[in-house]
């Protein structure tokens, strides 16, 4: 067992947002995405894996495929790997998001 606390990766940078890995095990990947009010990650894929993302706090924008949904703590949103996946803080509070990131079996 490995047991963490999401609380030790929620840090923030005033330039951009940042990425703290908690886990990389063989097919899957876990980190934190952590934003200030502004801030974006850009729009981008994950061919051959799934994503599962838990907002922890805070609230925002994520856009899928160019249609724009609004998050809130606690969401959980799954995006499959055709799908263009994009995230902005548009609230004046930060927002930390839970990622995992699992590769399909061949």
């Amino acid at each position: 067992m490995d047991k963490q606390s999401i609380k030790t990766y929620q840090e923030f940078n005033e330039e951009k947002f940042t990425k703290r890995v908690i886990f990389n095990k063989s097919s899957s990947t876990a980190f934190v995405l952590n934003f200030l009010p502004g801030q974006k990650l850009p729009a981008h894929k994950h061919p051959g894996a799934d994503v599962y993302l838990l907002v922890v706090s805070g609230n925002g924008t994520i856009i899928i495929d160019g249609k724009e949904n609004e998050v809130t703590e606690q969401d959980v949103i799954h995006i499959s790997d055709d799908e263009e996946l994009s995230v902005i803080n548009t609230s004046s509070q930060p927002v930390s998001l839970y990622v995992v990131l699992t590769k399909h079996s061949k």
